[in-house]
């Protein structure tokens, strides 16, 4: 299975089934969180996800270059007032997701957007 396959895989079982497990079959220590809202280790998402209310991860664009997959995402349930716009790039080593980054957006719909465009 790809870095790519695995992310989805990873994604939907964490955050869609809320299986706290998917953290050991897809994630390894020591995992390094650069996200400002979480700590570094495993820890800090098996205390968050089962908080998640309402969360969707709705990938439009996954990306993968060698040991980094890059995903593009409308998120549901992240921030407190609404859906967000994220760019999570996470980094493999031996199949299993041991860094990761985002960068997070409140989502503005393309009529509110300067150009008209999406965000997603």
């Amino acid at each position: 299975m790809s870095n790519k396959e695995v992310l989805r895989t990873a994604m939907r079982e964490l955050f869609e089934d809320k299986d706290i497990t998917a953290l050991d079959r897809y994630w390894a220590e020591p995992y390094v969180q650069h996200s400002p809202n979480l700590p570094n280790g495993l820890d800090g998402l098996r205390a968050a996800v089962p908080s998640l209310v309402g969360f969707s991860w709705n990938p439009e664009r996954i990306f993968e270059d060698g040991d980094h997959v890059i995903a593009h995402s409308r998120v549901s349930g992240w921030l407190p007032d609404g859906d967000a716009a994220i760019v999570d790039i996470f980094r493999f080593e031996n199949g299993r997701i041991v860094e990761h980054w985002d960068v997070v957006q409140p989502y503005v719909p393309a009529g509110k957007t300067v150009s008209g465009n999406e965000m997603v």
